[in-house]
């Protein structure tokens, strides 16, 4: 009989699952395809289809999603760390990383991102190839699965964290008004204070890692933040008065980036020169982004959680294949977009016509994989294997 890992002293013990992440996890990914179903058809960065359908509209809708989109998943990753980390021990925790998060980036990245980088960079030379992968910081490789490479140097960084301070984190009480403020302010002078060298939508290599730097603070602090909420409980422990307040925050501050996104006078040039340097605009970008992210971060769980008590089974089979949803919806959004290029029509109807379908065939896409052994080994959502005392003894064929 296997022996489990022995938990680390001071560590809570496994909490019943919280509903409202399943809500969140599912909303999230659902949020990234559908503003990814959007690129298109506003300004923004580099995107394989464009289509002559363009409305600056979407340029508020971008900018708010990003505030705290993608910052949402690293919260909910970083909830799980510490008590799987103790559960499992460091060894079995970075394997089990290493298998769901390391192999599909390693499949996807070779068998479907690089053959269509060598088709759009068309090189001369391997050498010329890899000059022009590390030129734009590997994003090629990764396109959209840098997330997935940030979770692993998280998870990574985490253990290595552990094994060398040698004791158990400190278990943080739930945050109050007054430290959730500390966290916004700190996060906006951050992010400015990087926004000076790097603006939005540039990206670095980070070693053999595509990062932007512009969000990377997000990322990072938001991640820990759930890996301290993990510990603490706060999912539960925030009081749903706290949670309103900075839910009003968050979406006071995204009105307002929609105001100066689409009603600024055109002296301000804010669109112009709001994604990073020394300007006003920049910082006021960063300060509404900051106050966004704390807001939302913060108003969202509790909100979810108040309304959100009972798990649904829909919620729940989505939930599983939320993690699958984000690897494949890229595979499944980009030739929707592809076959909308011709018809003409409204930028809203094209987005609304792709946005959709691509929502509903990722997820049920994820949700078929379970069904092809090799499929949902690769993507995870294979069930996990039952406790070790209710799996049959193989002598007896009786359960231990």
């Amino acid at each position: 009989m296997a022996v489990p890992a022995t938990p680390t002293p001071g560590c809570p013990p496994p909490a019943v699952r919280l509903v409202s992440l399943d809500v969140i996890r599912v909303a999230v990914v659902a949020m990234v395809i559908v503003h990814h179903a959007a690129q298109p058809y506003g300004p923004g960065g580099e995107w394989p289809v464009r289509d002559a359908a363009h409305s600056d509209w979407f340029r508020p809708f971008y900018t708010v999603n990003a505030a705290v989109g993608l910052g949402l998943l690293f919260l909910i990753a970083g909830h799980f760390v510490p008590q799987s980390h103790d559960r499992k021990g460091p060894r079995r925790f970075l394997r089990e990383r290493a298998s769901r998060l390391g192999l599909p980036l390693l499949v996807f990245g070779l068998a479907a991102n690089l053959p269509i980088a060598l088709a759009t960079e068309r090189p001369r030379s391997p050498r010329d190839f890899a000059a022009a992968l590390y030129a734009d910081a590997w994003m090629p490789l990764y396109l959209h699965l840098w997330f997935v490479a940030h979770l692993l140097l998280y998870s990574a960084v985490y253990v290595v964290w552990r094994r060398y301070t040698g004791r158990t984190p400190r278990t943080w009480p739930a945050p109050g008004h007054r430290a959730i403020l500390v966290f916004a302010v700190g996060l906006i002078a951050v992010t400015w204070a990087i926004r000076l060298r790097y603006a939005v939508d540039e990206w670095v290599p980070l070693g053999v890692i595509p990062a932007e730097p512009a969000r990377l603070p997000q990322y990072v602090t938001l991640f820990v933040l759930g890996a301290m909420a993990g510990r603490g409980g706060w999912l539960r422990a925030l009081p749903r008065r706290v949670g309103l307040v900075w839910l009003a925050v968050g979406l006071a501050a995204a009105a307002g980036m929609v105001a100066v996104q689409t009603m600024a006078p055109p002296g301000w040039h804010f669109n112009e020169l709001a994604n990073g340097g020394p300007g006003w605009q920049s910082l006021v970008r960063c300060t509404l982004e900051g106050f966004i992210c704390a807001g939302l971060a913060v108003g969202l769980p509790v909100a979810v959680r108040e309304l959100a008590r009972r798990p649904l089974r829909v919620v729940s089979a989505a939930a599983a294949a939320s993690y699958a949803a984000y690897v494949l919806h890229l595979y499944i959004l980009v030739p929707l977009q592809a076959a909308m290029t011709g018809p003409d029509a409204s930028p809203f109807v094209k987005f609304g016509i792709v946005a959709v379908p691509a929502v509903l065939l990722s997820f049920g896409a994820a949700h078929l994989s379970r069904r092809v052994p090799g499929l949902r080994r690769l993507l995870g959502t294979a069930p996990p294997p039952p406790p070790a005392s209710l799996r049959p003894d193989p002598g007896t064929g009786r359960r231990r």
